[in-house]
């Protein structure tokens, strides 16, 4: 049974599509199998694991309105060693068209039964708004991870965060819960940044993961020539932090 995870806040630019394709590439690199499903009509996450979103064929976007199956619009990341669902800017009109479709907060869920026995990890990156788009992928989720950068505006975010994924397990997914939080971009010369990482080990004590990402210059180089970053350097100290969260996230599973 494949584990299903959204990798979600509603703040933007704090590393969620970074994460998705890193984690990934780096489960995949443990052994796992996994599908990265791309929610972001930006396509972000597809382009960074090498696959083209201007020449799709098919995208997400057609399996959520019904014109494709999973099949048809799957794709592989054969640098990350993982399958992806794509997108493109044909996601955006979704939102409008989903509207008025049956069912349509669990249009994700629905098409992955599909592949359940497939994988064991399956990583849904979402929008940076709570859109149609991310209630499907909160929806078709076991579980919630938040990425978050250590500073004030980021700890004002997750209270927001946190509201919206209880009143969704509330009202339509009785199996959500939050995984855990991410620590991204963490810079640890910062005492802005030591606090507040601080802070959320305090209030959230094993939510936490021990994984640290830190700031790291070949992570952000590594879209640019359509890899994962923990293929474009492995070496590198976000890569191997990326690995160390994998490891981490698979140990998690067990226990949930």
């Amino acid at each position: 049974m494949a584990r299903i995870f959204a990798v979600a806040n509603q703040k933007g630019g704090v590393g969620k599509t970074t994460t998705t394709v890193n984690l990934s590439a780096a489960l995949a690199a443990h052994g796992q199998r996994v599908l990265l499903v791309d929610l972001d009509p930006q396509g972000n996450a597809t382009m960074g694991s090498g696959v083209d979103k201007r020449s799709l064929p098919a995208s997400v976007y057609h399996l959520l309105v019904g014109l494709n199956t999973l099949a048809e619009v799957r794709a592989r990341s054969e640098a990350g060693g993982y399958d992806v669902l794509p997108s493109n800017r044909d996601l955006a009109g979704a939102e409008v068209e989903m509207v008025d479709l049956d069912n349509r907060e669990n249009r994700l869920r629905d098409a992955l039964r599909a592949v359940d026995d497939e994988y064991d990890f399956v990583l849904v990156d979402c929008p940076p708004s709570l859109s149609m788009l991310t209630l499907n992928g909160l929806c078709a989720a076991h579980g919630v991870i938040i990425p978050m950068q250590c500073e004030y505006y980021a700890l004002e975010g997750l209270s927001d965060l946190v509201n919206t994924i209880k009143q969704v397990h509330a009202k339509l997914n009785r199996d959500l819960k939050i995984i855990g939080l991410l620590r991204v971009m963490f810079d640890p010369r910062s005492t802005l940044s030591q606090q507040v990482s601080a802070q959320l080990e305090s209030h959230f004590g094993d939510k936490v993961f021990k994984a640290v990402i830190p700031r790291n210059v070949r992570l952000a180089e590594a879209p640019s020539h359509g890899l994962p970053g923990v293929v474009f350097d492995k070496a590198a100290k976000g890569s191997q932090a990326y690995l160390a969260f994998a490891a981490e996230m698979i140990e998690r599973i067990k226990t949930i």
